[in-house]
């Protein structure tokens, strides 16, 4: 096995693992801040649900591990060099998700995972590495995630109030808090299916550039996602979400809108459909983005106020900044990553 692969390897595997840290909480994030589950319980809930989202979603549909695996694109006589690209990538990946976490911006791992890998195979061959037809799904994601988000957020909560306006407040919060448990294992689960098959898809990638002949191919011409790496990948993913990411709760599920039980159970609901329909589709989308897009039209549907939209700029700027500046970055990575393998 080449040196590059082994770097590239451990450095796709601690991607993983800092998206189960930073990424993962934001599940979570609700069923803690209304005090339905305690932290460390929320937080084994959700290593036990990434692990099978990622694992079951994968078994039945694997489109989105194909939209990310094809992204971009390399000539054969670039293979070697090309997993250098992609371990400097990685690398710059972790960095970003690191620092961001280090202030507590929720920023998106799927937005910086599709921006390193961009950002490193146009530092190798240039614009023309970037296959447009697979970047577009990214842009429509980035489009349907805020929208479906927002707009399902809002419209939950509104037909909750109007089917539960006679029930006595203690008897809803019973059941919503109950309903909040159910909300935040689905939302788990949906991370899971998500982002776990989004790093697959780069693995994959990573494996065909090094020995093409490893890599067997489904009917469609997609790459067969073999049990092996289904489980690395999941497990890995649960490693990293056991960690924590207090942090990221806080932002996500206190500071941003303070939110009754009925109101999280609305957020968690309308983010895991959204996020359910998007990986039917093939679509990756950011399960970061999906959830606070739910939080805020959950928020909105009381009164504007409610959200607090400084909260609200400064995740948006992140999420601006996350494709230019950890593309940037990549970039200039693996323009020294090249030079010094």
């Amino acid at each position: 096995m080449s040196a590059p692969l082994v770097i590239l390897v451990v450095l796709m595997l601690g991607v993983i693992f800092v998206n189960g840290w930073t990424d993962a909480p934001n599940a979570i994030a609700t069923a803690i801040s209304t005090r339905v589950i305690r932290p460390a319980t929320a937080v084994r809930m959700a290593v036990f649900f990434n692990f099978l989202g990622a694992f079951a979603m994968t078994l039945v549909n694997s489109k989105v591990a194909a939209t990310i695996s094809n992204i971009v694109k390399f000539h054969p006589e670039e293979n070697n060099l090309a997993l250098v690209a992609l371990a400097a990538a990685m690398f710059s990946i972790v960095l970003w998700a690191t620092v961001a976490w280090y202030f507590g911006i929720p920023t998106s791992e799927s937005h910086a995972l599709i921006a390193g890998v961009t950002g490193g195979a146009i530092a190798l061959g240039g614009f023309s590495s970037v296959n447009p037809h697979e970047w577009s799904k990214v842009l429509i994601g980035l489009g349907i995630s805020t929208i479906l988000g927002f707009a399902s957020g809002y419209a939950t909560t509104k037909l909750i109030e109007i089917l539960f306006y006679r029930m006595r407040r203690n008897k809803a919060n019973k059941i919503f808090g109950i309903g909040q448990i159910f909300g935040a294992a689905s939302m788990s689960f949906m991370h899971g299916a998500q982002d776990g098959q989004k790093f697959m898809g780069i693995f994959l990638l990573s494996i065909y550039l090094y020995n093409s002949n490893m890599v067997s191919h489904s009917a469609d011409g997609t790459f067969s996602i073999p049990m092996w790496l289904i489980i690395l990948c999941s497990a890995v993913m649960g490693l990293g979400t056991s960690v924590g990411g207090y942090r990221i709760i806080k932002a996500v599920g206190m500071d941003m809108v303070k939110l009754e039980k009925y109101q999280g159970f609305a957020a968690d609901t309308a983010a895991s459909l959204s996020l359910l329909l998007s990986s039917l589709a093939g679509v990756p989308v950011s399960t970061t983005h999906t959830k606070t897009a739910a939080i805020m039209g959950v928020g909105a549907s009381r009164r504007l106020s409610a959200v607090n939209w400084s909260v609200v700029k400064d995740m948006v700027l992140a999420w601006i900044l996350t494709f230019p500046g950890c593309g940037l970055i990549a970039w200039f990575m693996a323009k020294i990553f090249l030079k010094v393998f």
